[in-house]
């Protein structure tokens, strides 16, 4: 390649990074990087009960219910089935976990140091993997099933880009995982999880969970080759600039933590290589994460309903009923709710922001780059995730309200 096709906007490829077959060779890395202070510890914290995301170490009670949203789970539950059945009794037993599993939070939106959980859609023929993505399809609103399987070929689109890690980025180097028995009536779930793009959804009867939702991209527009024109982020992206552009001065300076993303303008939590200013990545399922920024309860009409904006764009991806029922939670918090922000407000600056309240936790990052060599955020790089705290996450307390009423003798693990 010549200099011009391998630049992206000024920027070149990060060779030489310890990738294989969609993991990462921990002892591959310099000896100056200490590999426990760069990667949080996956395996280990999934170990540990589960509380959930608080603001202070105790969760807030009685914040989730049953209900019926008025969503059909049945072509959900019939496509889990068809994929389930495709298989060899030896990948089912790969791809099939008990519904309360800790497989469910043994996941990274980056690569794998460990013997991962599932099966990954590239080692799958081609029928069957779109039999696993016929799951997801039926499970997910038209904007979520694109929004995922945009991520997944940008991620392709990126290893086309730098002519590097061709095993690792690719389309399909993604593990899919099912818990539970598909039903229409009883608790069960799937993830997909891997760079960039890590999904989990819980169904209960006619409710979803579709946290945590991990979505990120490097870049996120493909400017050449087989997916040149996709684009991620767009939405997000612009519903932030408007929320923040709309606030008074005095509400801006609440919300704004950070007038600058640089790195050497941040303290060094939020300098992260690898999480950047994110708080609720991998294995930070009982973080506490206090309130910052500015409260909503203050916010004019107009604003509460530019923040509103701004969280649809997330919640989109959820199908229609259970969609409404995450926005009436989140309505019904929104004085508790919480805008943070970091960088600038330009057209083309690099940004931080979070929407914080006791149902929900959306954090959008511009990241510095990992396969390309920008040593500083850029709007190009974005990492984005979607919590729901205090034990919502993975749908554990509705799980547990399910058995409860349901299934007293068998209770949730943890």
């Amino acid at each position: 390649m010549d200099d011009e096709k391998t630049l992206y906007r000024g920027f070149g490829p990060v060779l030489g990074l310890p990738i294989h077959n969609g993991r990462l060779d921990l002892s591959g890395l310099p000896p100056d990087l200490d590999a426990q202070e760069l990667f949080p510890p996956v395996l280990e914290r999934a170990q540990e009960p589960l509380t959930g995301i608080t603001t202070d170490g105790h969760v807030v009670p009685e914040l989730f219910a049953l209900q019926d949203t008025g969503w059909n789970p049945e072509p959900a539950s019939k496509a889990a089935t068809a994929f389930l059945d495709c298989l060899t009794p030896a990948q089912r037993e790969d791809v099939l976990f008990a519904v309360d599993a800790d497989e469910w939070r043994m996941w990274t939106n980056a690569y794998p140091t460990w013997d991962p959980h599932g099966l990954r859609l590239e080692d799958l023929g081609p029928a069957h993997r779109e039999r696993a993505l016929a799951m997801l399809e039926a499970s997910l609103s038209a904007t979520g099933y694109a929004d995922a399987r945009t991520a997944m070929k940008l991620n392709a689109a990126l290893g086309e880009l730098i002519g590097q890690y061709r095993d690792s980025l690719t389309e399909y180097g993604y593990f899919v995982a099912v818990f539970g028995t598909p039903s229409a009536t009883e608790p069960w779930g799937w993830q997909l999880w891997g760079h960039h793009l890590d999904v989990h959804c819980f169904i209960i009867g006619r409710q979803m969970v579709l946290t945590p939702a991990f979505i990120g991209a490097e870049p996120t527009e493909a400017d050449r080759g087989a997916h040149k024109g996709l684009r991620l982020f767009d939405e997000q992206r612009t519903a932030g600039l408007d929320l923040l552009r709309g606030l008074r001065p005095d509400q801006a300076r609440r919300a704004v933590l950070h007038p600058s993303i640089r790195l050497q303008d941040l303290p060094a939590e939020l300098a992260d290589p690898v999480n950047g200013r994110h708080l609720g990545g991998p294995a930070q399922d009982n973080r506490v994460i206090p309130y910052a920024g500015l409260p909503a309860e203050g916010l004019s009409p107009r604003q509460r309903n530019s923040l509103l904006h701004l969280v649809k764009t997330y919640v989109q991806r959820l199908p229609d009923g259970p969609a409404a029922a995450f926005m009436e939670g989140i309505e019904r918090h929104l004085d508790d709710t919480h805008i943070a922000w970091i960088g600038g407000s330009g057209d083309d600056d690099a940004f931080y922001y979070r929407v914080h309240s006791p149902v929900v936790l959306i954090e959008y990052d511009c990241h510095e780059g990992v396969f390309l060599d920008n040593d500083q955020p850029e709007p190009f790089h974005v990492h984005t995730i979607v919590r729901t705290p205090n034990g919502g996450d993975y749908g554990r307390d509705l799980l547990r309200r399910h058995l409860a009423r349901h299934h007293p003798q068998q209770g949730v693990r943890r």
